[in-house]
């Protein structure tokens, strides 16, 4: 999951959703861990949960230029 903001925009639709998947996988066992006292780094969660938004982002901007096109 250690993959730049570059690398996320350079990546196709269907590795975009593989990606959010694995980093919601990897939020949801940071809230498990969190909640058990096993988490070290709480700011692990925060980063995990920007991800998810950053990767959403992309997602729905990709949507919206495919809808604009289509219009065309």
């Amino acid at each position: 999951m250690a993959r730049s903001n570059d690398n996320l925009r350079e990546m196709d639709l269907a590795s975009l959703l593989a990606e959010l998947r694995a980093t919601k996988q990897e939020a949801l066992n940071l809230r498990f861990r969190h909640a058990t006292g096993q988490l070290d780094s709480h700011h692990e969660l925060g980063k995990a949960r920007r991800r998810i938004a950053r990767i959403n982002t992309l997602i729905r901007a990709r949507e919206i230029a495919a809808a604009e096109a289509a219009g065309k």
